[in-house]
């Protein structure tokens, strides 16, 4: 595995931020930066041999600083919203900063996605980590966090989670990758060919935030149990597809353990990503417009991605019914989520 660095950019208090490109024996990679621990590039082989960059990206470190999409991002303490910014833990109420209206997004004004990380390098990964200090972002405890990406000779992309608090604290971590099979800014995805294993969603309120009501796909746009044109269901009449626009709501992973969660292909250049989880759900996200990504090109752009974020379920700080997500003090937190290109 060739490993190279490069400057990538600084921050407004002069601190420089660096992209780290893991190349395979067979010319695939991935392009990762220490800022938010972000993914930036993956470079992977079409059905003709060309590499393809399947992953969007902004074309300079200065536009990252100012992305406002969570743009490859890994977000967090706590992924997707949260009522209000508001929960009860150990008998003691929080109020969390709000930056999604009046309720709490990935993290907050000052996520995990704005904060450069630390860099370890060790054979066929890279591990980045950071303390996430007591009170940030109003969140109890000190949190010692790590994400490690490694890329294999296979072309799977592994990221780990590792984290510890020394109090209760809600935790819930996820990879805000944008993926285009078709490569990045070539044509929607409205043709990408998607299955998730999943015979449910969570239902959200007109707010987007989860009600705790489990709804079944059966009959659904969202029944994506064998593999389906994205751009079936994208323009549906669906309540929960009039809340949001698009998709934008969190699948209930079927099994347990490390399992496959999800296949998602494009008919144009013949890849296929395979996404495996420990997580309990999946946010799909198919953005139905985006900030201008490059010089010339429109400044909104419809359905140009698709986002797949393992993860706990959203608000589930709020629900006792869902799986719960306090990390408990002296706890240690581990996950793994794996894309497999082929």
């Amino acid at each position: 595995m060739n490993i190279s660095k490069s400057e990538f950019g600084t921050t407004a208090d002069g601190s420089v931020f660096s992209l780290y490109t893991l190349k395979n024996a067979s010319g695939a990679s991935i392009t990762v930066t220490d800022y938010g621990c972000r993914l930036i590039h993956i470079m992977i082989p079409d059905k003709q041999g060309i590499m393809t960059d399947v992953c969007l990206n902004y074309d300079t470190g200065e536009q990252y600083l100012q992305d406002a999409f969570s743009m490859g991002a890994i977000v967090g303490r706590c992924a997707n919203r949260i009522d209000k910014g508001h929960f009860i833990l150990n008998g003691r109420e929080y109020q969390l900063s709000t930056n999604s209206g009046p309720h709490h997004l990935h993290g907050g004004n000052a996520g995990f996605s704005q904060h450069i990380w630390v860099t370890h390098i060790q054979d066929d990964r890279i591990t980045f980590s950071r303390i996430s200090p007591d009170g940030e972002e109003h969140y109890p405890g000190n949190l010692s966090v790590s994400v490690t990406y490694i890329w294999s000779e296979d072309n799977e992309l592994f990221i780990d989670y590792d984290a510890s608090c020394d109090q209760d604290t809600p935790f819930s971590i996820t990879s805000h990758a944008y993926f285009n099979l078709n490569g990045q800014g070539n044509s929607d995805v409205s043709a990408h060919e998607l299955l998730i294993e999943a015979d449910e969603i969570t239902e959200l309120n007109a707010e987007q935030i989860p009600t705790g009501t489990i709804l079944p796909v059966d009959h659904t746009p969202f029944d994506f149990r064998a593999l389906t044109p994205l751009g079936e269901g994208l323009k549906a009449s669906h309540p929960q597809l009039q809340i949001t626009g698009t998709y934008d709501q969190n699948f209930v992973i079927s099994g347990d353990g490390f399992r496959e969660a999800a296949i998602l292909q494009s008919p144009k250049t013949g890849i296929r990503m395979t996404c495996f989880t420990d997580q309990k759900g999946m946010q799909l996200y198919v953005p139905w417009r985006m900030a201008k990504e490059r010089p010339g090109e429109a400044p909104q752009r419809l359905y140009y991605a698709v986002c797949l974020e393992t993860q706990s379920f959203p608000n589930a700080v709020n629900i006792p019914d869902f799986p719960s997500v306090i990390l408990h003090a002296g706890e240690a937190y581990h996950s793994r989520t794996m894309y497999h290109f082929s």
